[in-house]
């Protein structure tokens, strides 16, 4: 997915406003496995989505937790440091060889400072991102186990294609095990 559409889908700017942010904008390719946002730091960069699949994870004390899946077209963002330039508390890892466009925190603060549509762009990337939280947390706290993992499949059918089970089972909150009797209840 081009940077012209990511931003487009986020909220539609003026080409002058997407020139100014593509100017900015680097494209960077990892490979699958690296850690691109580390907790307990402060990162300096957001990320979009070209090509590739990521997941947010915290670390608990016997395990990790996966509570969110990116795929093209979105931000990879740890919204602590955006917002309030303080340490993050996930570490975003690529589940596929990755191609993402790169900006500088403080670029992306500059260009808001410099122009309104640019603004506006980010305001509602944040309002954006609070919604998908909230629907995540709701989720988690109202919805069984099989009813999470049918809106997985409704919602996103290629995760099961690209991401292993056990970090399927990790973002539905249950084993591996409670993961394959869903599926085998299911067929």
């Amino acid at each position: 997915m081009e940077i012209e559409q990511i931003l487009d889908k986020i909220y539609p700017l003026p080409e002058a406003s997407k020139m100014k942010f593509k100017e900015c904008a680097t494209e960077v390719k990892l490979s699958k496995g690296h850690i691109l946002l580390k907790a307990d730091r402060i990162e300096r960069s957001i990320y979009f989505i070209k090509k590739g699949i990521v997941r947010a994870f915290a670390d608990l004390a016997d395990n990790e937790l996966t509570f969110w899946f990116g795929k093209e077209g979105d931000p990879v963002i740890s919204m602590k440091s955006y917002i309030e330039n303080q340490k993050g508390y996930e570490h975003i890892e690529l589940l596929e060889d990755c191609i993402l466009y790169e900006l500088k925190t403080e670029k992306l603060q500059e260009l808001f400072s410099k122009d309104i549509d640019i603004a506006n762009w980010g305001r509602k990337l944040a309002e954006k991102e609070l919604v998908k939280t909230e629907e995540r947390l709701i989720s988690r706290q109202f919805r069984t186990a099989t009813e999470r993992y049918n809106d997985l499949v409704n919602d996103h059918p290629d995760l099961l294609q690209r991401v292993q089970l056990g970090h399927i089972a990790s973002y539905l909150g249950i084993t591996q095990v409670s993961l394959s009797r869903i599926r085998a209840n299911i067929r």
